[in-house]
């Protein structure tokens, strides 16, 4: 056992976090810890980690256990270094010895003394031996993993947001290569390259890693053990959150039913002993069921208790046809190129997911379309179009000195209290939750308070940016639930990628500053870029030129082209994808034949030298009269996209 709870209770208050709790992490375990916004997922890491000392039971951690602890409280640290030191303070003990050689080595140079020469040698062993060569290579490997440029690994890390900050401090502790590496809500701030970046990283990590998320994509790759705390317990499930979630109902069923069945039995025997206490002859029998019922082993009954989100998003007026159209939008920040000369449309019933990495403008987009953000070019609104944003700087954006009741007044939709106070109760506030000071809020609780004030307005096109960050699981699939109900349209950026996949019949991503459609869903994108990936691995090992097809820039609507223009456009089309597979099979058929003709053994029999020569010939008169075509059908395709 590497760190674990031995019959550990532990109390926040006059609230208790867990009770008579046991949990042993063994090496190689890859768990997640779940439950419930604040039932205490933080805390009890805090308690492994011994922050917290608990009011009963034992911490138990190995003598030589090394634990690394990633949470939010970290964003406090702030230092002129630039980020690449931060994250290779991670190895403190190479660069103590790369010191310790550097005065050395100048003295050993004045005196050439014995002594300083064999402790010089051997500081140079341990250097060996802690592979301290390698240190700024591997930093700058995982910095640049996490999405960091080259040019930005001498900048001051106090320079850097919020997000970006936790990515360095994510390096240096994977650098520590600690046994036990606790990771709260560690894909918050990063975007979709860098999970998948880190998901690889996890697979290969020696030590064990606990992680609290409420990513499923996330638990499910990365997990092979889950731990759920509720009802103030563990309980403890092998296999990742989606096996989770089936055993949880399995073990919920079973319990049920034992529970009916022990009360069948119990009202059996209660009624025996009704009938018969009283009469001689079965007085002792009904003595001794009473006896044997107080002994019993009750089961409780079980209810999945869970808080439920009553999310209703109301639309007042119904739009015309296109919510949205940009036109020749170009968005520049210094040196920096957002989008150049650039369109799309948004029309009713639109779901959009608008991803890719970080930094490549996405929420910016999302402001021009809101209005929020100064931009070249036009933006116009369709017919009867009411639009709510919600964005993660509103929680900062929040009046501190309000009670909830009152940041909910100051969103003006026009609701009396007592429709607010119905509003909240679908958010979890309740009663008298709903005067708490919105400053005493956890960051769940603010996101909460500006989700509602977001569909208070009855809007019926919704710009949501990172709406599931500080959510739960189960409060992002109650989320779910109301969007797929949700009448109106809405674009979302989010890098929560099971939330997408449930949602986005639509997906946009900003490519070489144009917006680039994908028309379907989620699955269907993650399959169709898979797909690209290995058709143009193929084309590009057979020589053969790589041509970037769909997602291509979204356009608004030009009326100008003729259904007949557009028409020959698509037959051309199917043509240049007829043409690409044909390549590609033209090409393995030459190489086959080129294989052919090496073997020896060929040249032993005339007959079937001559066929492969033959065969050989003809594969590259196809070839050739298939590139030619290639090229005057891309040429063609060309010139009606133009």
């Amino acid at each position: 056992m590497l760190l674990g709870l031995q019959n550990v209770t532990f109390e926040f208050g006059a609230r208790t976090i867990v009770e008579d709790a046991t949990w042993h992490i063994q090496p190689n375990e890859r768990i997640g810890l779940i439950g419930y916004n604040g039932t205490g997922k933080s805390t009890l890491l805090k308690v492994l980690t011994g922050q917290y000392t608990p009011a009963k039971g034992t911490v138990e951690k190995g003598r030589e256990t090394s634990i690394g602890f990633l949470h939010q409280d970290l964003l406090g640290f702030d230092t002129e270094d630039s980020i690449l030191e931060v994250a290779l303070g991670a190895f403190e003990r190479v660069k103590e010895l790369e010191r310790q050689l550097e005065i050395m080595g100048e003295e050993l140079a004045k005196t050439g003394d014995e002594k300083l020469a064999n402790d010089y040698a051997d500081l140079l062993h341990e250097m060996d031996v802690l592979d301290g060569y390698s240190i700024h290579h591997r930093t700058e490997e995982i910095l640049q993993g996490l999405g960091f440029t080259n040019a930005e690994l001498h900048k001051p890390y106090k320079n850097f947001s919020g997000g970006w900050r936790m990515r360095v401090l994510l390096a240096k502790m994977i650098l520590q290569q600690p046994d036990v590496l606790l990771m709260d809500e560690p894909t918050n701030h990063l975007d979709m390259p860098s999970i998948e970046w880190l998901e690889k990283y996890l697979m290969h990590y020696q030590g064990s890693v606990v992680i609290v998320s409420h990513d499923r994509f996330f638990l499910d790759r990365m997990t092979n053990k889950i731990v759920e705390l509720y009802q103030q317990q563990l309980h403890f499930y092998t296999g990742n959150y989606s096996y989770y979630e089936k055993e949880k109902e399995i073990r919920v069923d079973m319990q049920k039913k034992a529970f009916e069945n022990q009360q069948d039995y119990i009202r059996q025997q209660e009624r025996f002993v009704e009938r018969f206490k009283a009469k001689a002859s079965k007085a002792a029998q009904a003595q001794s069921i009473v006896k044997r019922l107080d002994k019993l082993d009750r089961i409780e009954d079980v209810e999945i208790e869970r808080p439920n989100m009553r999310i209703n998003f109301a639309v007042e007026k119904q739009p015309g046809k296109v919510i949205c159209t940009l036109k020749n939008i170009t968005k520049r920040f210094k040196d920096v190129h957002i989008v150049e000369n650039t369109g799309a449309e948004i029309d009713r019933g639109d779901k959009i997911a608008l991803i890719g990495a970080n930094g490549k403008g996405k929420s910016t987009l999302l402001r021009i379309i809101a209005g929020a953000e100064t931009f070249d070019g036009d933006r116009e609104w369709g017919h009867n179009v009411m639009e709510s944003f919600y964005a993660q700087h509103q929680l900062e954006a929040l009046n501190m000195s309000n009670d909830i009741l009152e940041e909910l007044k100051d969103a003006r939709s026009g609701k009396n209290d007592l429709e607010l106070r119905s509003l909240l109760g679908a958010f979890l506030f309740s009663g008298d939750t709903v005067e708490k000071k919105v400053k005493v809020l956890s960051g769940g609780e603010k996101a909460r308070v500006a989700l509602a004030k977001t569909i208070a307005s009855k809007a019926n096109f919704l710009m949501l940016d990172e709406p599931t960050n500080h959510l739960d699981i189960h409060s992002v699939d109650l989320l779910v639930e109301s969007l797929n109900k949700y009448e109106g349209s809405l674009i979302l950026v989010s890098h929560d990628r099971y939330f997408i996949s449930r949602i986005a019949n639509k997906i946009w991503e900003i490519d070489d500053q144009k917006i680039r459609e994908f028309k379907g869903t989620y699955a269907e994108w993650e399959d169709w870029k898979e797909r690209k990936l290995k058709s143009d691995a193929a084309l590009k090992k057979n020589d053969i030129p790589v041509v970037k097809e769909a997602p291509k820039e979204v356009k608004p609507v030009n009326t100008s082209i003729s259904n007949d223009v557009k028409k020959e456009l698509q037959k051309v089309k199917t043509q240049f994808k007829q043409l690409e597979e044909k390549l590609v099979s033209l090409k393995t058929n030459k190489t086959e034949l080129e294989n052919k003709l090496a073997d020896p053994e060929i040249y032993g029999n005339k007959e079937k030298f001559i066929q492969a020569e033959s065969a050989y010939k003809k594969a590259n008169q196809e070839l050739d009269q298939a590139n030619k075509e290639y090229e005057i059908v891309f040429e063609k395709m060309m010139e009606l996209e133009g």
